[in-house]
């Protein structure tokens, strides 16, 4: 993880605009949303912010690094951009930390 800290502000940078001006702190919050909204998804806790962040990252990787290179590049995010609109009208369901939290309430 750390070995991409070096190269991945970088890569961020040349995306222009606003990530050109912080790209340090959105190359981390594309790991942190990935990696804990990743986990949080799993476990169906906390599905619809998780799966707000895991959004934002998929259409960032699509639109802004994935565009230029094909439809065939793109599919991989455009598979979690769908899991992820499906968790976030759907929810994590009954089998969720989310339900068994609600259910006590």
């Amino acid at each position: 993880m750390f070995e991409v800290a070096f190269w991945f502000p970088n890569d961020v940078a040349q995306f222009g605009g606003i990530f050109k001006m912080f790209p340090e702190f959105f190359a981390w919050m594309g790991g942190f949303s990935e990696a804990v909204g990743g986990i949080f998804l799993l476990l169906g806790f906390q599905t619809r912010i998780a799966s707000f962040l895991i959004m934002g990252t998929m259409l960032v990787a699509i639109f802004l690094q994935q565009w230029s290179q094909g439809m065939w590049m793109m599919l991989p995010a455009m598979g979690f951009l769908w899991v992820s609109i499906y968790e976030i009208i759907i929810g994590s369901g009954r089998f969720g930390i989310d339900y068994l939290i609600s259910k006590k309430h």
